[in-house]
């Protein structure tokens, strides 16, 4: 049998943002659209102009910070402990070796879905505390594009005078994303406008792949769902994850359920059938 090794690959990204999902309560779709976005879902990615590498397009400062609070949460806690903050902030390791192996988990498709996935839980808090509304996948992104402080910035502009030009108030981003900032004619875009193409953008990065609804919509309350996901024969606990999470979106909206899935299989459903023929069914 032939298997097509990009396709494999995509599957298997997709069944860690899943899984990430699921352990953090962030939208599935969000998370989606924005590793497309971000990398084309290739956990190997790497950008030309900085630092940055992964299905997430982590710089290195930010993905030790990410890691220094919350790997321990998700059995990285020899990568939290070995990141110290410096002088003026700075994170450091002092092992070179360790610093290397900790930053190489950005290639890792579970590890990156994961960060990523805790990075937008504590954007988002801070976010609806900030503005007192629920928080959009849109609203992430601003944050994920202009850091926290940023896009709360930009979110109450957008909130109350969404006409502004947003080079004027955002110069410095505007110089270094003048495709984002302006039009092809050079036109200056507002803040509504710019805001939308970004959502566009979310939206349509997740469909290309497979999502199953919005990733710029509201968000749920973002509760991590304590759903018990059962594999099937030979098949990964990630893997079994994405199914679960697929199945559900169809059956209910997106809507997560304290349940116990258990993905049939040849095996579990000759079992089933045979329970039911004992019983006389």
């Amino acid at each position: 049998m032939n298997v097509n090794p990009v396709a494999s690959r995509a599957g298997a990204v997709q069944s860690a943002i899943a899984l990430a999902s699921a352990k953090t309560g962030i939208d599935f779709n969000y998370l989606l659209g924005q590793a497309q976005v971000e990398s084309g879902l290739n956990a190997n990615a790497r950008a030309g102009t900085s630092s940055a590498s992964g299905l997430y397009q982590f710089i290195d400062q930010s993905w030790l910070a990410v890691v220094k609070k919350h790997g321990a949460e998700h059995g990285l806690g020899w990568a939290a402990d070995s990141i110290q903050q410096g002088a003026g902030g700075k994170l450091t390791v002092a092992d070179a070796g360790t610093r290397q192996a900790i930053l190489a988990l950005r290639n890792d498709p579970e590890a990156a879905s994961l960060m990523a996935a805790e990075h937008a839980a504590d954007n988002k808090a801070a976010i609806e505390g900030s503005l007192g509304r629920t928080a959009t996948g849109t609203d992430l992104y601003m944050a994920h594009f202009l850091g926290l402080g940023g896009a709360r910035s930009f979110l109450r502009q957008l909130d109350s005078n969404p006409n502004k030009i947003g080079a004027a108030l955002f110069p410095a981003a505007a110089n270094a994303n003048r495709n984002i900032f302006y039009a092809g004619n050079g036109q200056p875009r507002t803040i509504a406008d710019i805001y939308q193409r970004f959502a566009a953008k979310l939206d349509k990065g997740a469909a290309d792949v497979g999502a199953t609804g919005l990733a710029s919509a509201k968000l749920d309350p973002g509760t991590a769902t304590d759903t018990e996901i059962i594999p099937g024969n030979g098949e990964s606990q990630s893997g079994a994850t994405h199914w679960a999470q697929a199945t559900l979106d169809q059956l209910n909206g997106g809507a997560r359920r304290a349940e116990t899935v258990l993905r049939p299989t040849p095996d579990n459903a000759r079992l089933a059938y045979m329970m039911l023929a004992s019983m006389g069914g």
